[in-house]
């Protein structure tokens, strides 16, 4: 298996993990984005640095509440208590957010706290920027919990 794969599969999983956890809060949940896209179209769009590359994984409904997410596991940092979101990732999601406002887009990290990329981008304008310039670094501490942002799981009769 490729690195790139076990990166896919690690994503689709937290993907799923997303999906369902929406979805147990009354949300309706579809697929969207380069995971979904057939084998060669993923691989065109790999030799790229087309926004659609970021596209979100997720859209989700709840009566007239619509929302974008990108899932983002493999973080935080096991070291730093910081996300790293790739500054292209950031970029293309300001564009995306511009374009299809009012609809938000939430980055849900693997340990399912929430941040929008305008507030990625707020908390490190002026801090924890990597040295590099290619990741945003953003405390862990920054982020919501999922259920302040989607709202608590539905208890369900039995």
């Amino acid at each position: 298996m490729t690195h790139w794969q076990e990166r896919k599969t690690t994503g689709d999983t937290h993907e799923e993990r997303v999906a369902t956890a929406l979805t147990t809060r009354g949300w309706t949940v579809q697929r969207c984005g380069q995971g979904t896209y057939p084998a060669p179209i993923r691989h065109a769009l790999a030799r790229t640095r087309s926004a659609l590359r970021q596209f979100p994984d997720l859209i989700a409904a709840r009566g007239s509440e619509l929302v974008t997410i990108d899932a983002k596991d493999r973080l935080p940092s096991t070291h730093t208590d910081r996300y790293a979101i790739r500054t292209a990732t950031l970029n293309a999601s300001l564009l995306f957010t511009a374009a299809h406002a009012p609809t938000p887009l939430y980055y849900v990290f693997g340990d399912m706290k929430v941040l929008t990329p305008a507030e990625v981008l707020h908390y490190t304008d002026h801090a924890l920027r990597h040295s590099s310039g290619a990741y945003h670094l953003v405390s862990t501490h920054r982020a919501h919990p999922f259920d302040e942002v989607f709202g608590s799981a539905v208890v369900r009769a039995a």
